[in-house]
């Protein structure tokens, strides 16, 4: 990927509440110029803790955060300048229009005016024929898209997502996934934390897992799937076994859902994966079947997986 030098780099980074509750511990991540990187976690897990240090809105109590080799606290003002944030909640500037919130965003990092680029950012988020309204008369959904807007007008080399698509509808998530790809194809990070776990498959590059204020795994996703996704063999047999012979109790088998079905797991990455064996087996048993298909593991069942086995 991109520089020797990370957009983004997080080493050691802690943060202590007063009383007492760890929010982070010694959390250490590098993101890469143009990735989209997917942060997992459960609430509560410091997901949006970690974006608030970045973004300078809350102190870390230990640790170092550097954006694009810039260090957060001693060059702030460079630092800000080049991330965008959508976070979770709604604001409420209520009387302003659509166009003068973003206008304004823009002119809060000391940018010059830019039109045209207000224009393509609003366009980007099917917000250009609602430019002149005022944000009291917009939709949640469109609400949300103005805070994309508002984060996007100072053009911003990182941009962080924090839930962004939480109580959205299904076409705001489609444009918004849109805008993110062609954000990736300028350069642009995107860093999004989502409970939406389909949409860290669908679209990240790698995915952080977030548990109790540690970052427990740092992984691309397609390596992530492979590792921890269990393949499962399923055989639809011509008769129901009533229970499993106790000769194919070395293969890791079970029954499935329905009563044909005869459910097989192995992994996918070890040298062997004991099919032949279990299917010359089953034919020397007598066991006839029809069909058999393969399922592998969705990123939710892995993610479910991972967190019940640090606990």
């Amino acid at each position: 990927m991109g520089d020797s030098v990370p957009v983004l780099r997080i080493e050691n980074l802690c943060k202590t509440y007063d009383d007492g509750f760890e929010a982070l511990k010694n959390a250490s991540l590098e993101i890469d110029e143009g990735e989209i990187f997917a942060l997992l976690g459960p609430n509560g897990a410091g997901k949006t803790t970690l974006i608030n240090i970045v973004c300078g809105i809350a102190n870390a109590s230990a640790g170092q955060v550097a954006v694009s080799g810039y260090d957060i606290v001693t060059e702030f003002r460079k630092t800000r300048s080049l991330i965008g944030l959508v976070p979770q909640e709604l604001t409420t500037e209520t009387f302003e229009s659509v166009w003068a919130t973003v206008a304004f965003s823009r002119g809060l990092f000391g940018k010059s005016p830019d039109p045209q680029h207000l224009e393509k950012v609003l366009k980007s988020l099917s917000l250009w024929e609602k430019k002149d309204n005022t944000i009291m008369t917009l939709s949640g959904g469109m609400k949300r898209r103005v805070l994309i807007a508002k984060a996007l007008a100072h053009e911003p080399r990182v941009l962080f997502l924090d839930e962004p698509t939480a109580g959205v509808d299904v076409e705001l998530r489609q444009d918004m996934w849109d805008v993110v790809r062609q954000l990736r194809a300028t350069g642009v990070t995107v860093i999004l934390t989502t409970h939406y776990i389909e949409e860290a498959e669908q679209m990240a590059d790698r995915i952080g897992i977030i548990n109790h204020g540690e970052l427990i795994l740092v992984q691309e996703k397609s390596r992530l799937m492979r590792e921890l996704g269990k393949k499962q063999l399923i055989l639809y047999l011509d008769d129901p076994l009533q229970a499993i012979p106790e000769h194919l109790a070395a293969f890791d088998l079970e029954p499935g859902p329905e009563p044909n079905e005869l459910v097989y797991s192995y992994d996918s990455q070890a040298n062997s994966t004991g099919i032949t064996a279990l299917l010359n087996e089953l034919r020397s048993a007598g066991i006839h079947f029809s069909d058999v298909k393969t399922t592998q593991s969705s990123l939710e069942e892995i993610f479910v997986d991972l967190v019940k086995r640090i606990r």
